[in-house]
């Protein structure tokens, strides 16, 4: 057992017994804490420059404000962020932006959100019930560090110039003060690894962290293709890592030193670099995403951690904290923000009159500033906890492929792709839709790395699924689109898709396989 860690797990999880009851009973009556919370961002902040605009000292309801706010995008924001960045006051909240952080999305440029103390608060707010009914299902994690995500820092743009701070320096700040140091204290990799900027001696370092934590309990990372790919060429570097755990490692920029421990280089020395249960014989919980597209990369962990329990994630964005796991299921995080959802008609809802088993698309109001910010999610109710509905992310709606008209959507390929791959049997490392032309004739491909050669009935059972879709049907139809194909890659798609789009520029944590891309040359890349 970590004394240190399992001392400062207990401290976590002692002041998070608040959130935990709090959020409990907010799940009971979804709309008094979610109007309390409309409230409480229109009183702040009707004196700001966004409030006087919008005159949020005339709203009264929840209504007056869908009637008086227009939904938004983060393209209305840009020029408020770039008032902030010059150091204006009062822009979009009242409250002091203790910095913007960085978040390239998969597809997009650089966005810029505004992070205040409320804002952390209402992360703190989902965070603590959900680990605090983590440790209570499984105790054995507070014996031990834990390994939370750490990604390179997003190289800033030249053009981009603030008087506000840029982004956290650690991962843990996101949740502030006495929440991020406590947080800090369970870490197996420290936060500092994050100012490695280049992958392969990021990989190395956060390699030797783990390594040298034989008593991890817990990883939680985003995709899970990030654990995979991390661990990948642990036989590779095998030697050399343990050499390095043997004789202590040390980096000048930034500061990384890792002190000699000969008794773990011996224990080490024992195993086969294949063999992780014996590496990490507690580890008794990852956490990464589960749905959507991410459902079809959790075999492979599995296959890694046979007896590790894999737990999904809720939907959290940069923006916002959506919904967490909770008790078996993932409720939204009822007592975080203000939510809105709007239906396949582009009606909105509350939260407290979501329909079971209905789809819908998530727009947050935050108190970092952002007011019905369509966050272009898209969800489907699963039921509900008390009064307050679960939700299941199915994927981005504005990521959209559409050379003819025929308007692909991520989360209809999403599914159209798991569909087929179950219907002629086959479990995926790696699948993605994508477009492809060559001279005349443009069409689908999917790129597939599995276990030997996909059957040849994949490819129309794929075409038959997206023929659901009337606007692909057509062009296959007219002939602007020839029938879809299915291409077997070889192994490291992951890795080879997430290396291009990180050397365009795309944050490598923002960075993670998706079922649809509407960029063209993927041939070339996978093959």
């Amino acid at each position: 057992m970590n004394t240190r860690a399992t001392l400062a797990n207990l401290a976590w999880l002692a002041i998070n017994g608040s959130g935990y009851k709090r959020f409990r009973a907010a799940l009971g009556r979804p709309r008094d804490v979610q109007e309390s919370i409309l409230d409480r961002y229109l009183r702040h902040n009707q004196d700001t420059a966004f409030g006087r605009t919008f005159k949020f000292s005339d709203i009264r309801s929840a209504h007056d404000y869908q009637e008086r706010v227009p939904l938004s995008t983060y393209d209305d924001y840009r020029i408020y962020v770039q008032r902030i960045a010059g150091g204006e006051s009062g822009v979009l909240t009242r409250e002091p932006v203790k910095l913007l952080e960085p978040s390239s999305g998969s597809t997009s440029a650089a966005k810029w959100i505004p992070y205040t103390s409320s804002l952390q608060a209402e992360i703190r707010a989902a965070v603590a019930p959900w680990l605090f009914d983590l440790f209570l299902g499984n105790p054995d994690l507070l014996r031990g560090p834990a390994y939370w995500s750490i990604t390179p820092a997003l190289r800033r743009p030249g053009e981009f110039s603030s008087t506000v701070p840029i982004g956290f320096e650690q991962d843990s700040a996101y949740l502030g003060g006495a929440f991020a140091r406590l947080a800090g204290e369970t870490l197996a990799v420290p936060g500092s690894v994050r100012a490695i900027e280049d992958m392969e001696p990021f990989r190395r370092v956060t390699l030797l962290f783990l390594l040298k934590s034989g008593d991890l309990r817990l990883i939680s990372v985003w995709h899970p293709t990030f654990l995979t790919l991390l661990l990948a060429p642990l036989s590779t570097l095998w030697d050399e890592l343990l050499v390095h755990i043997e004789r202590g490692f040390r980096m000048q920029c930034p500061s990384i030193d890792i002190p000699a421990d000969r008794t773990r280089a011996r224990q080490l020395s024992a195993i086969e670099p294949t063999d992780l249960s014996r590496i990490w014989p507690n580890l008794g919980l990852i956490s990464c995403w589960g749905d959507g597209h991410a459902q079809i990369h959790l075999g492979e962990l599995r296959s890694l951690f046979p007896r590790v329990e894999i737990q999904a994630k809720g939907l959290i964005a940069t923006e916002a904290f959506v919904s967490l796991p909770f008790q078996q299921t993932k409720p939204l995080a009822i007592a975080s923000h203000f939510f809105e959802f709007l239906d396949s008609d582009g009606r909105p809802h509350f939260a407290w009159d979501l329909e079971d088993g209905t789809e819908y698309s998530v727009v947050v109001t935050t108190g970092g500033g952002l007011y019905r910010y369509q966050l272009h999610d898209r969800i489907r109710v699963t039921g509900f906890l008390k009064q307050t509905p679960c939700i299941r992310f199915l994927g981005k709606e504005d990521r959209v492929s559409d050379l003819f008209g025929e308007k692909l959507s991520e989360g209809f390929v999403a599914e159209g792709i798991a569909r087929a791959l179950a219907d002629v049997g086959v479990e995926p490392r790696f699948a993605m839709l994508a477009p492809e032309t060559s001279g005349d004739s443009s069409k689908y491909l999917l790129f597939l790395e599995a276990e030997g050669k996909p059957p040849d009935n994949l490819a129309s059972a794929l075409e038959t699924i997206l023929c659901e879709n009337p606007n692909y049907e057509y062009c296959v139809r007219v002939g602007q689109l020839a029938p879809a194909e299915v291409v077997h890659v070889r192994e490291g798609a992951s890795r080879r898709y997430i290396e291009r789009l990180a050397q365009s520029g795309q944050r490598l944590g923002d960075v993670k396989p998706a079922p649809l891309s509407p960029l063209s040359g993927w041939r070339q890349v996978l093959r």
